[in-house]
């Protein structure tokens, strides 16, 4: 993935006070029994894994460096209801594997393609299937982001009660052109969010994702002063901005030597984890590890024990074997992991469906990452 430019973003000033806000949950006692209501697409919840809120239990699950894996969304042949079993299935996977946390409404989970409803069911199926495995450690991370402040907390408070841990928020930027000057609309968001959620904010920098809004280090500096922000996705590729924003937030800790980063930079794709590493940065929060992720967690464990060369040789497979993710996208994601591993079917339409040759290509790209991953 190619660096962006360390350029401020389009900014302006949004109105404060939405943490007053009275709550009102789109989602009926219904999601409680396995349903959604009937104004929702029917995408039921076995019964293994129905759950809510109050079956979880809201323990201080911290973030530490690792690796963290933005997990996909599985839908049922035909008739793309959302497919709980495979959920679970995956999540429990990756959490063998040895990952360090789980994120649910990414990119990869095609957040963009559910409802509130479907967003809460893919949190609580998979924090039930993490507790259910022996796994209640694990913290979840929850993408949050929206284009107005009110949707954007809402979002948020479902992500807690659906057993959220942290929430992953892009900048808005449908309307960034009347942003006000030097951020102030931005950092006004953020802010608003921060104040009103129930649980800490991760902040999102993905040009590609908000119109090619990259947010600063400057910004990014600053936001992290508030208590409710704790990290940053840096999915911009700019291993600069991230040593920046590594060795200042660094310096702000109250206790910089704690095993546990008062905030967490991570990396937010899986071909840059070494050079994210040597730049203080403490992980990946990567789609590549849906496909690979002892591969990715070695490459961390390589480099933390100081063997660089193996961890560099390691890193060149996977940066291999992301450059096709990066192609794919989740169509090619997804047909990776059913070609190798026998589950992933098809995105959510207006996806595509991959044709045969894309589905053998995109399998043989991955060859060599997965039997690196099949050796570890």
């Amino acid at each position: 993935m190619s660096p962006h430019n360390d350029a401020p973003s389009p900014s302006g000033s949004y109105t404060a006070g939405f943490n007053r806000m009275p709550y009102r949950p789109v989602v009926t006692s219904s999601l409680m029994t396995g349903r959604l209501d009937s104004m929702e697409p029917h995408s039921p919840l076995s019964s293994s894994y129905s759950s809510s809120s109050s079956d979880f239990q809201h323990i201080h699950r911290p973030l530490v460096p690792g690796v963290y894996v933005p997990t996909m969304c599985f839908f049922e042949p035909g008739t793309e209801d959302v497919d709980t079993e495979t959920i679970a299935h995956h999540a429990v996977r990756l959490a063998r594997a040895g990952v360090t946390g789980l994120a649910t409404q990414g990119s990869n989970g095609e957040a963009v393609h559910l409802t509130h409803a479907e967003r809460q069911l893919v949190t609580a199926t998979t924090r039930k299937a993490l507790d259910a495995a022996g796994f209640s450690h694990m913290p979840i991370i929850a993408g949050c982001g929206a284009q107005s402040t009110r949707e954007a907390i809402q979002l948020c408070r479902e992500a807690y009660e659906a057993g959220g841990d942290y929430a992953l928020v892009l900048p808005p930027s449908y309307y960034a052109p009347l942003f006000a000057p030097a951020c102030e609309t931005v950092l006004s968001y953020f802010t608003a969010v921060a104040d009103a959620s129930p649980i800490p904010l991760i902040i999102y920098n993905f040009p590609g994702a908000v119109n090619g809004m990259d947010l600063s280090s400057d910004i990014i500096v600053r936001l992290a002063a508030h208590p409710n922000i704790v990290g940053v996705k840096l999915t911009c590729g700019n291993t600069g901005k991230l040593a920046r924003v590594a060795a200042a937030t660094r310096k702000l800790a109250k206790n910089p030597s704690s095993p546990t980063p008062e905030f967490l930079v991570l990396a937010g794709s899986a071909d840059f984890t070494v050079q994210s590493l040597v730049a203080g940065g403490h992980g990946i929060l990567a789609g590549l590890a849906n496909i690979a992720p002892r591969a990715c967690v070695r490459t961390m464990e390589l480099f933390g024990a100081g063997r660089l060369a193996e961890a560099q040789a390691m890193q060149e497979v996977v940066a291999q074997g992301d450059w096709t993710a990066i192609q794919g996208g989740v169509v090619g994601v997804k047909s990776g992991l059913q070609g190798w591993m026998g589950y992933g079917g098809d995105a959510r339409s207006p996806l595509p469906r991959p044709s045969a040759e894309q589905a053998r290509g995109w399998k043989e790209g991955f060859r060599e990452l997965v039997m690196l991953e099949k050796s570890l």
